[in-house]
């Protein structure tokens, strides 16, 4: 194997490279998913039947809450890289875990508001809006789940391996897939709970 020093540790190796490579292709279709949903959520926004529209079912607490939560982690995982790079395994350990923490956190939050919302007759069942919101809002919670696992596994090897081209690319793709999740909430944030409550 062949280590180009000159480069991050992530990118020393062909096959690391091609990795990154191959996971912003990934990053392509996972885009798609999510424009799908967006695309059929703003069809879709006003077909409230019967049901509560967005406006009268949105809270900005838990909102904002979310958000705010999700960007530090975006911010903590960027931490969590950059002392990778910097050859610092403890310190990347921490902001790992930290990231991971405020992920959970999200999650509390936005399973307090799933649970809320079918309390008050937002069901899957109750229109075509609150269907396609519950689906955009879970399909985002399940890549956060997901992440919740992969970044755990990512601090088991980095914590028994050490960082290694292999261990840093991993955790280097890791953290673009946990930015993608964070880009994606800011249009939830923007374009479903704000559109929504005006």
């Amino acid at each position: 194997m062949k280590l180009d020093h000159s480069l991050p540790l992530e990118y020393r190796t062909e096959e690391g490279q091609l990795k990154i490579l191959g996971f912003w292709i990934f990053l392509g279709a996972e885009i798609m998913l999510f424009g799908t949903l967006f695309a059929s959520y703003f069809t879709l926004v006003d077909r409230v039947g019967s049901g509560p529209s967005g406006a009268e079912i949105f809270e900005i607490t838990p909102v904002l809450i979310e958000t705010l939560v999700l960007l530090t982690s975006s911010f903590t995982i960027g931490l969590g890289i950059h002392a990778m790079r910097l050859g610092r395994k403890k310190a990347m350990l921490s902001f790992f875990a930290i990231t991971l923490l405020l992920g959970l956190a999200f999650l509390g939050v936005e399973i307090y508001e799933f649970v809320h919302y079918v309390h008050i007759g937002a069901g899957l069942q109750t229109s075509a809006f609150t269907a396609i919101l519950l689906t955009t809002l879970g399909t985002h919670g399940l890549h956060v789940t997901f992440g919740l696992f992969w970044g755990l596994f990512i601090l088991l090897q980095v914590k028994k391996r050490g960082l290694t081209p292999e261990t840093a690319n991993k955790s280097f793709i890791f953290s673009l897939y946990w930015h993608f999740l964070d880009v994606v909430w800011i249009f939830i944030f923007s374009f479903v709970y704000l559109k929504g409550m005006m």
